[in-house]
């Protein structure tokens, strides 16, 4: 479970609840995001971004219960996905560049928490 530990500097050297309800804003502006610019002619890029974003919520929801390794790493896919799925359905600038950060800090979330937990006992 995401713990309250001491904070060393800048309070990144334990994994933090923060970090989880992070993860969960980040996925559910994922899921909305093709509402925010009206981007219906690619249906099977909106349907993919809300598979992926619905996954970043669970996910985070899910570490935020029990903290395991492999919600960290499938964060952490997902957040690639999303940053190179635009380039995969060829959709436009305004989607894209958001789609390109939303997923670099899905990412960047994950690979904090999987540094910060390299010493953690992940087992069962």
């Amino acid at each position: 479970m995401a713990t309250f530990n001491v904070m060393g500097p800048l309070g990144l050297l334990q994994h933090r609840r923060w970090e989880d309800i992070a993860s969960m804003i980040l996925g559910v502006a994922i899921v909305i995001s093709p509402l925010w610019f009206g981007t219906a002619e690619t249906p099977t890029a909106m349907l993919v971004t809300a598979l992926v974003g619905a996954a970043v919520v669970v996910l985070a929801g899910l570490e935020v219960v029990f903290l395991r390794r492999w919600e960290e790493i499938l964060s952490l896919a997902c957040g690639l996905w999303l940053a190179v799925q635009p380039f995969v359905f060829t959709y436009g600038p305004p989607l894209r560049n958001w789609h390109i950060v939303l997923g670099a800090l899905v990412a960047i979330l994950a690979i904090l928490e999987l540094w910060q937990d390299r010493n953690r006992d992940m087992s069962a």
